[in-house]
């Protein structure tokens, strides 16, 4: 699968490096089976996904359960490669915030 590996973050639109660095170097992990996890700031979660196809595009669509500051969160997202080790993303939080956000495959 296209965006099995690990991916470090590098830009979010709603929050700063400062914050989303602020613990570990801010990271998204796909397995070949569409599982895994990531991490920004205080938030992090387990992810499952799965490929969607459609209007001549390839998405990795997931939802995702975890913790945001040691408080329960949930939401969704979806990831697009840009280039073969570059791809763009949203991370959206149940019935709250959302971010697009920029990743590099480092592994």
């Amino acid at each position: 699968m296209k965006f099995t590996g690990i991916w470090h973050i590098y830009e979010m639109q709603m929050w700063d490096e400062d914050y989303f660095n602020m613990e570990v170097q801010a990271f998204i992990e796909i397995d070949a089976k569409g599982h895994g996890n990531f991490q920004f700031g205080l938030v992090s979660g387990e992810i499952d996904g799965e490929i969607v196809r459609g209007n001549s595009k390839e998405q990795f669509e997931f939802t995702w359960e975890g913790n945001d500051e040691c408080d329960s969160a949930s939401g969704s997202g979806w990831l697009e490669l840009k280039e073969k080790n570059t791809m763009q993303g949203k991370i959206k939080f149940h019935m709250g915030d959302s971010s697009i956000f920029l990743a590099k495959r480092v592994k």
